[in-house]
Formats: structure tokens, sequence, C-alpha cells
């Protein structure tokens, strides 16, 4: 085989191999990562499709979204999500359910202040969001930390 008919056969390939990947790619599980060394602010994202800018700090992940971030104790799935990294801030939408630790909200858009641990929860218009809290029994010498939740009224 001559160099030049090997040299396209290797470009028709490559080519070929490239569009495979562009095609298989969106239907495959994309993963983002945010960690220090320890480990302890791990925040995992696995979706059909994943975008980060880096000019901007934005991750934006759509299709199947599932997020852990153990360190938080906070699991959830939404049809889309983004993290502001400047801003600490993730934004979940579409079908949303967070689950942390016992506690749960569902929801059609969820923003999540890291920095705060705050959850804002919006409902699909003329629907309502829905929390389950598991709330300790009261004992005169401990406190509860539970999560600061903003829960909007007729948006």
């Amino acid at each position: 085989m001559s160099e030049k008919r090997f040299l396209s056969a290797l470009k028709q390939g490559f080519l070929a191999a490239t569009l495979l990947g562009v095609m298989i790619l969106p239907y495959q599980s994309s993963l983002a990562q945010s960690s220090n060394q320890n480990g302890e602010n791990r925040l995992t994202i696995r979706s059909n499709v994943q975008e980060a800018n880096s000019q901007t700090g934005v991750i934006t992940a759509r299709g199947n979204v599932q997020i852990n971030y153990p360190a938080q104790q906070l699991q959830a799935t939404a049809a889309q999500a983004q993290y502001f990294r400047s801003e600490r801030r993730l934004v979940l939408t579409g079908d949303v359910y967070v689950l942390q630790g016992e506690n749960s909200i569902r929801a059609e858009k969820v923003t999540y202040l890291l920095e705060e641990g705050k959850f804002i929860a919006k409902p699909k218009e003329k629907q309502q969001v829905r929390s389950t809290y598991i709330i300790p029994q009261s004992n005169n010498n401990t406190t509860s930390s539970q999560p600061d939740i903003n829960v909007p009224v007729g948006e």
C-alpha cells in the first residue's frame, strides 16, 4: 500500500471513529467531579451530556442527571443541573428529587446554595413543592441543624 493511500485510509478511519464517538457520547454517562485533596468536598455529577465553560466557571449537565455530594449527605436527580463555581450554587430543573439524610424535596426547580446550606424550591405551574422532613424529638440539651428551606408561595 502506498504512503498516500495509507494516510488517506488513516484519515478516513479517524473521521469515522470521531463521528462514531460524537454519536455515542451523548448517550454515555459523563462525569464531573470537584474535590479537595482529601475528597471531602467531592461533588459527582453523572448525566447523558455535560458542558463546562472554563471562562464562566459554569458546568451544565443534561439528561438523566444524578448528583452525589457526600459531604452534605446530598443525593439528587433532575433533567438538568447547572453548577456555578464562583457562586457555589447548584440549580436543578425538571422533575427534581433531592434527598439529604432522611429529608427530601420534590419540585420542578431547586436551587442549592452550598455556602449557606440553603435550598430554594419552586413547583411547576399550578402545583406544589413536596418536602418530607424527619423532625427529631425535642430534647432540651440538643439543637437540631436542619437545612434552611425557602419555598416560594404562589409563584
